[in-house]
This record gives C-alpha cells, structure tokens and sequence, in this order.
C-alpha cells in the first residue's frame, strides 16, 4: 500500500468518525424524539412513553424500575401509574408509587428513586426516555417544569447547574427539582446508557430552553451549592 493510500484511507476514517460525532450531537440537541424515529442504533435521547397520570397523591412518592421476563407479565403487574417498554435488551415496568410498592408478579426491582421533589396538586404526565451519547458531548442547556430523575445503567452522567454540578455512575440515580437549568455531559470512556423520567404537569411543555451563564468544566466534576442530588439506587 502506498503512502498515499494510506493517508486517504486515514483522512476518510477521520471523516467518517467525526460525521457520527456530529450526527450524534445533533440528535441530543435537538431534543428527545419518538423512539420510532430512530435510525439503527443512532444514539441521543429517545422517548419510550408519555403517560397521562392525572393528579398525584400528595405524599412521598417514588420512581420503581423493574424488570420482568415478558411483556405480557409487564403488563398485566403495571397498574394505573404504570408504564411498559422495552429497551437496553430488557423489557421494563415503570411506575410511580408510594413508598411501600412492592413489583406484583414476580418482577426483579432494580431501582427505587426519590422522593420525587415538587409535585403540586395539578395533572402530571410522565415522559420516559432512553439517553446515550460517546464520552464528551453535551445537551443544549434547558429546564422542566417538574422534577427529572436520571438512572445510570452504565457509563457516567455530569448535570450541571447553576448552583454546581452532580457526576451519577453506574447503578446511582440523579434527581433534578422543578424549574432548574441543567447541562448535561457524558463523561467517562464508554457509552452511557441512562432512563429518564421528566414528571411534568400536563398543561405545560416537557421542556423549555434555559440559560446557565456560565460553563463548568465537567470533565473535572465538584460538587457545591444545590446541585442535583446523585444516589445510589435502592434496589
């Protein structure tokens, strides 16, 4: 091979690789879209369900995940806050629920998050996504309405904020309150994979663009102020 084959097949690997890179980006920064929209295994966020709850019981309340070998099981064990999908390779029954929940069924719980911070006596949706992106790349800075609560299935997540910022690793969850504007960052050597719940009440988006002021660096995370809370999940 010559040395100028060589550097062509170079050039056209860099070119492809930073193509993906850009695609990548773009997808996270344009918001979350309808999982039926995505293209092999594109990365960025990608809703999974929008479930109308109605009003919240006004007490602690809880985000379960659990598994379950069929659809079917997941189905028949949802009840009325619940929500079924599949995604990562497993088939998952999301819910929110008080603090003694138990998975009916036969279901392997695998997080129990919260309590959920500000819920009012209004109507709430629960938006679920997937999200993954490559070490490094950003969302555009945005807040919600309600609480956002992030499980880390694997890889690291950064959630900046004004008031500081949050790294969630592996088997932690993050919660974000109503009203904050975040960042987030995916940092680490390996793909993230993460669920996501946004609780927001029905009458208002799901997302609105926000302002930070400032730029941390969170490829050096610290913690300070009143940044998101990052946990261990209570399986």
């Amino acid at each position: 091979m010559t040395i100028r084959l060589r550097v062509r097949n170079a050039l056209t690997t860099s070119i492809w690789s930073l193509m993906a890179i850009v695609v990548s980006n773009q997808a996270w920064s344009q918001g979350c879209r309808p999982v039926e929209q995505r293209i092999g295994d594109q990365k960025g966020c990608w809703v999974l369900a929008d479930e109308a709850l109605g009003q919240l019981p006004q007490m602690p309340l809880f985000w379960y995940l659990v598994n379950y070998p069929t659809r079917a099981e997941a189905e028949s064990a949802k009840g009325p806050r619940g929500s079924v999908f599949e995604t990562f390779g497993k088939i998952w029954l999301s819910t929110i629920a008080e603090a003694g929940w138990e998975a009916p069924g036969g279901g392997i719980r695998v997080a129990k998050i919260g309590p959920i911070p500000g819920i009012s006596d209004k109507p709430y949706t629960a938006n679920y996504s997937e999200s993954g992106n490559t070490a490094g790349i950003s969302s555009d800075v945005h807040r919600h309405d309600g609480p956002e609560l992030f499980y880390t299935l694997v890889g690291e997540l950064c959630v900046e904020t004004p008031d500081g910022m949050t790294i969630s690793h592996a088997g932690e969850s993050t919660i974000a309150p109503p009203g904050v504007p975040m960042r987030l960052t995916n940092i680490g050597t390996e793909l993230r994979r993460s669920l996501v719940l946004v609780l927001h009440e029905t009458a208002k988006p799901r997302a609105t663009p926000a302002r930070i002021g400032h730029q941390r660096d969170c490829a050096s995370p610290r913690k300070s102020g009143r940044a998101p809370e990052a946990v261990a999940a209570v399986a």
